[in-house]
């Protein structure tokens, strides 16, 4: 799933591109990814972007007349730049979004259909779709501390919902709680202040970091492999690999459709998280549908 950093670089070259366009065209292919009835595909065609922004890990298009266009990816959607007129891909288009310097193509890769499109009018309605999580990146260690300690969360848990923070998910958690060296099952309420300040700065590097990587590797070309396994990760995805830091093998726990991948030498002071306990404390705190961590 996108999450920050890779949503950064979308919105950034998108602004290069069409802030300042007329939507010329809004071609759906999907019935499942208008979300919304009004206003309509009619009323938001021929309005210019004036901004491109994000909302937790939703990408929003601001146009004229105060319409917006919020595209969510979920897990498996993904944006391509085309030439203008491009057409929509058979087996995975979702909509083809036209403009004068070229055409956005939306695609899914999941027969679940789960990305989104959301076609909202006012600053009321936009809001409507704010889960609430604050941006890490914007907090000062005070304020993270407030908000962290007031979510009744693993750490996992309160770095990915997005009522608590603002854009992080299972990649840049698994990232940041191995460079925090904390566990990813420690209750959010009781850390120490230490333990705050560590995981507090490891947001920030971490996704900081990335985004400049993600940068970087984009250049001027729109991001085309975007993806929540990057080799370069420490943990994420490195199920038995060892681990950078010590060497020790990469341990990973599953529940429902999410996983959390860590370091038992590093963060768990040796100790596998494979009990009964950890399987009833991951049934209270964790969402069983991949909808409800959005």
């Amino acid at each position: 799933m996108p999450e920050l950093p890779d949503l950064t670089v979308y919105l950034e070259q998108l602004e290069r591109r069409i802030v300042g366009q007329a939507v010329d065209d809004i071609r759906l292919a999907s019935p499942f990814l208008l979300r919304t009835v009004t206003p309509s595909v009619a009323d938001v065609q021929g309005k210019r972007v004036v901004s491109c922004s994000r909302i937790a890990k939703q990408l929003v298009i601001g146009l004229e007349d105060d319409l917006y266009m919020v595209l969510h990816l979920m897990i498996s959607g993904r944006l391509q730049w085309r030439k203008a007129g491009a057409k929509v891909p058979a087996r995975l288009g979702l909509a083809a979004f036209d403009f004068a310097s070229g055409t956005l193509i939306f695609t899914e890769a999941s027969k679940k259909k789960r990305a989104s499109l959301r076609l909202v009018q006012g600053v009321e309605a936009l809001q409507a779709l704010n889960p609430g999580g604050l941006e890490v990146l914007g907090l000062s260690l005070p304020e993270f501390s407030a908000q962290l300690h007031a979510s009744n969360h693993t750490l996992k848990r309160a770095l990915t919902d997005q009522h608590v923070f603002a854009g992080i998910g299972n990649a840049y958690s698994d990232e940041i709680l191995l460079r925090a060296g904390l566990s990813p099952f420690k209750r959010a309420s009781v850390l120490k202040d230490d333990d705050v300040a560590s995981l507090h700065a490891a947001c920030i590097s971490v996704l900081t970091e990335w985004t400049e990587r993600l940068r970087a590797e984009a250049g001027d070309e729109f991001p085309k492999k975007v993806t929540a396994f990057h080799e370069a990760m420490a943990v994420h995805g490195k199920y038995r690999q060892p681990c950078p830091q010590c060497g020790k093998p990469v341990q990973r726990i599953a529940y429902a459709e999410n996983e959390s991948n860590y370091c038992a030498q590093c963060q768990t002071g040796g100790r596998m998280l494979a009990d009964r306990s950890l399987s009833r404390l991951l049934k209270d705190n964790w969402p069983k549908r991949i909808e409800d961590l959005e």
